[in-house]
């Protein structure tokens, strides 16, 4: 989906420049860079084709539709119905042939993005194994439960979840952290599965849209050509009745359970490498180091107490990452997917028929919030949907007169919106296979992505917040 210098310039651009705390973070990007990146954009083909998007919309059908029918979403498993959109979308533009297009989706599939995703992937799947095989999530969530009230247990997870994801910047290591604590304490309370998880992933959407050192924050704030501290103050005011009121909603919803929950023995040494995780993610190490910690220390606590031998250590492992290749594969094929219908000019045509139909400034900043949203809906990725329609609502915002902050905050909230909605999303994805729900399931209680979109839109309609136009 993105044009074709977004995977020539960027890649090296984020390679000497990302933050080496945390493998998703790109530190800065100067203005030179965005400029050559919106010159080379101006120069793409602006109408594009619609029927670039037909690989995107048959796979959202298939998926979507076959459970709606069914009334069982696992009816087609997800990765069949990625693989048909994946076959459509090498089917079409019949000019080039087979083997350059298998060259350009595989292109797309190994995108630094993608394996990156993959690498933590594996190694949640890993962590995630290995800490419940040596009693690890058993022991956190009765000690969670001998702390907190079992009536704030869920809406302390969206907290907690927050506070991480804004501290580290990013939401796929902070679900891999928490969702497993998550299913755990849903089993021991008597709640949803999927609204505990619910709840840790738009605690993860809270800092992904919020933090200083998030690649989607960093990418808003470059493209628009704004500071990070203003977008922050400006986002912040705009997101922060979408928290408040998603606290209050866990309260609500949570107190369904059957708040008997025995207490029960736990130990401190096994809750360990949950601490470890989550003390130095919060502390700016390399996540994916952190978590390979994570998975060393399970198994050296497991192994000296006697709950895991080295075989059993190993198999847990094996095992976990073994339950994430649903996920892997389905990462790969959607960015394979994704590179097709942006060759095939879906994403030209998204981009064109939005900006065509602008007429006045609120009508330029919704312009700007359905330019991010449609990417997000085509590439699932946030951080790729704000910079390919970065440029255009830099454009936009000039136009109109748009404060750059405020273009800014709405790329960044409407992409954190859609991305913690879509179940074929990493967030989503991830949180529904650690727990062992279907993505599906977590939608009704997606409470904070959902609300900051409607935050989102009410900023939109009444102009909030106001203040007095930045210089260019």
């Amino acid at each position: 989906m993105l044009p074709l210098f977004l995977f020539d310039v960027l890649p090296n651009l984020f390679y000497h420049l990302t933050f080496n705390r945390s493998p998703f973070k790109v530190l800065d990007i100067d203005e030179k860079g965005f400029e050559e990146i919106e010159e080379v954009y101006i120069m793409q083909n602006q109408t594009g084709k619609a029927s670039g998007l037909l690989p995107l919309l048959l796979f959202v059908c298939l998926f979507v539709g076959s459970g709606i029918v069914t009334g069982d979403f696992y009816s087609l498993p997800i990765v069949a119905a990625a693989l048909i959109a994946s076959v459509l979308s090498l089917a079409m533009n019949r000019k080039e042939t087979l083997n350059q297009k298998t060259e350009w989706f595989a292109k797309g599939a190994g995108h630094p993005d993608i394996m990156i995703m993959i690498m933590i992937f594996i190694l949640a799947g890993a962590f995630s194994s290995a800490t419940k095989a040596m009693g690890a999530v058993d022991s956190t969530v009765h000690l969670a439960l001998s702390f907190i009230p079992e009536q704030f247990m869920v809406p302390g997870l969206f907290i907690i979840a927050a506070f991480i994801s804004i501290s580290i910047g990013t939401s796929t290591g902070t679900i891999a952290a928490l969702a497993p604590i998550g299913a755990g304490i849903s089993g021991e309370i008597g709640v949803s599965a999927a609204l505990s998880v619910a709840a840790v992933v738009g605690g993860a959407m809270f800092g992904d849209n919020l933090s200083f050192i998030s690649d989607t924050t960093i990418a808003a704030v470059r493209t628009q050509k704004t500071k990070m501290a203003d977008k922050f103050k400006t986002n912040f005011l705009i997101v922060l009745p979408a928290a408040v009121i998603t606290v209050i909603l866990l309260v609500i919803f949570s107190q369904g359970g059957h708040l008997g929950a025995q207490e029960a023995a736990y130990s401190w040494v096994k809750v360990l490498p949950y601490l470890g995780v989550l003390i130095f993610a919060l502390l700016g190490f390399n996540v994916m180091a952190v978590i390979l910690g994570g998975i060393v220390l399970s198994g050296v606590i497991g192994i000296f107490d006697g709950s895991l031998t080295l075989h059993s250590y190993l198999s847990a492992i094996t095992e976990g990452i073994g339950g994430m290749s649903e996920l892997i594969i389905l990462s790969l094929l959607i960015g394979g997917m994704a590179e097709m219908m942006k060759r095939n000019g879906g994403i030209a045509f998204l981009l064109h028929f939005v900006s065509n139909r602008i007429r006045s400034k609120k009508g330029a900043e919704a312009g700007i919030a359905g330019l991010v949203s449609t990417a997000n809906l085509a590439t699932a990725n946030n951080t790729i949907a704000i910079i390919t329609a970065g440029p255009l609502a830099k454009d936009l915002s000039d136009q109109y007169g748009i404060d750059n902050r405020k273009s800014a905050s709405i790329l960044d909230i409407f992409s954190c919106a859609i991305q913690g909605l879509i179940p074929y999303g990493a967030q989503m994805l991830s949180a529904a296979q650690i727990a062992k729900i279907s993505p599906i399931s977590i939608l009704p209680y997606s409470f904070y992505p959902i609300l900051i979109g409607i935050c989102g839109i009410a900023a939109i309609i009444f102009g909030l917040p106001r203040f007095t136009r930045t210089s260019k």
